[in-house]
């Protein structure tokens, strides 16, 4: 196959990649809805540990998601450039929308598949489902997250269950 026929036959995919540490991260932009400023989270009593809480998305209440806690980092303080990427993730044929926070949003990557390298199997701090594959961006990688598989079905469910009370409580405050 010849350069040609490799670039009619290459797909381009649109990527939002964002900071977690010195650590660059990507998802997907099928699965962003929006990006949030940091606004004010609710805790809930009980949540998982990688639960920052609830926020209100215009009357709906959604599930922050912490990924320097999921991805087994420590906390930090926010900054001005802390915000809440809103996402929608299939979870065995089931869409859930969940925001993440992370610690800032890096930019937009429109990749051709041959420039996505495959995830090494070992060596790496996160499970290699997490991680769809690699980016080489200047000297540094990209992890292309695969986040359909981030979140196990039991974990979402927890989450939806912490997220329904805090609904409920929220409504009975009214």
């Amino acid at each position: 196959m010849d350069e040609n026929q490799k670039k009619q036959t290459s797909t381009m995919e649109t990527f939002l990649s964002f900071k977690l540490g010195k650590e660059v991260f990507a998802a997907s932009a099928n699965n962003v809805v929006n990006i949030l400023e940091l606004k004010p989270i609710t805790k809930v009593p009980h949540a998982p540990e990688y639960m920052s809480g609830v926020i209100n998305l215009r009357g709906q209440v959604l599930p922050v998601i912490d990924m320097r806690i999921k991805f087994g980092m420590s906390p930090i303080e926010p900054t001005v450039d802390t915000c809440i990427i809103v996402l929608n993730i299939n979870i065995e044929k089931e869409e859930v929308k969940l925001g993440i926070l992370v610690d800032a949003v890096s930019e937009v990557l429109e990749l051709e598949d041959n420039q996505i390298e495959p995830s090494p199997t070992i060596g790496t701090k996160y499970k290699a489902e997490f991680i769809r594959g690699m980016f080489k961006k200047d000297e540094s990688f990209i992890m292309l997250l695969n986040l359909d598989l981030i979140f196990t079905k039991d974990e979402l469910v927890l989450v939806e269950e912490t997220t329904t009370k805090a609904n409920v409580a929220t409504e009975e405050e009214k």
